[in-house]
């Protein structure tokens, strides 16, 4: 009787013994696949960057807007396309200042690309929105908020980055789009 239990209680030993060594086993590499799987969730929450757009100098001081293309290292999952495009913004700065306005080259209304008409003003192809020079409404205008600004900053070697962001189109309110 004795032969019985210790057979039965070593067997249960060891195939809880293999049992416990097999679940930790198995922990690394979930833990891992977790990890590849999410990340692409962590890194999508990160806040607005400042993105370089331009250097100061070539932003001529006259007051008008001039357009610039935005870069951006563009991560789709897990590839990742270095400097690629991803909108354009309108800057500009008065005589002798080196304080830089920008504003986004998205239509507040539809989110079509607005283009400035000669040294007037901004016009939405659309719908025929109009904007000032400083990213005001013109009215008549469908457009129900003036032209977004973005945040923006001049380094101290004249580097001009902006505060990259979209916003939600055909509302009122000035809001971050996700």
């Amino acid at each position: 009787m004795t032969m019985e239990t210790g057979d039965s209680r070593r067997g249960f030993l060891t195939k809880a013994a293999a049992l416990a060594c097999g679940g930790l086993a198995t922990l690394a590499p979930v833990a891992a696949g977790l990890w590849a799987f999410l990340d692409p969730l962590r890194r999508r929450a990160a806040a607005a960057p400042f993105l370089p757009v331009t250097e100061l100098t070539a932003i001529p001081d006259d007051g008008l807007p001039r357009q610039f293309a935005v870069g951006a290292d563009r991560v789709d999952a897990w590839t990742c396309f270095p400097r690629e495009p991803i909108g354009a913004v309108y800057l500009r700065r008065e005589k002798g200042s080196r304080e830089v306005q920008a504003l986004t080259a998205t239509c507040p209304h539809a989110g079509c690309f607005i283009e400035l008409e000669g040294s007037r003003c901004f016009r939405c192809p659309c719908h025929n929105s109009t904007f000032a020079l400083d990213g005001g409404i013109v009215h008549p205008s469908p457009s129900p908020r003036p032209m977004d600004s973005l945040e923006c900053r001049v380094g101290a070697n004249g580097e001009v980055a902006v505060k990259w962001e979209n916003f939600s189109t055909g509302i009122a309110a000035k809001e971050a789009s996700t």
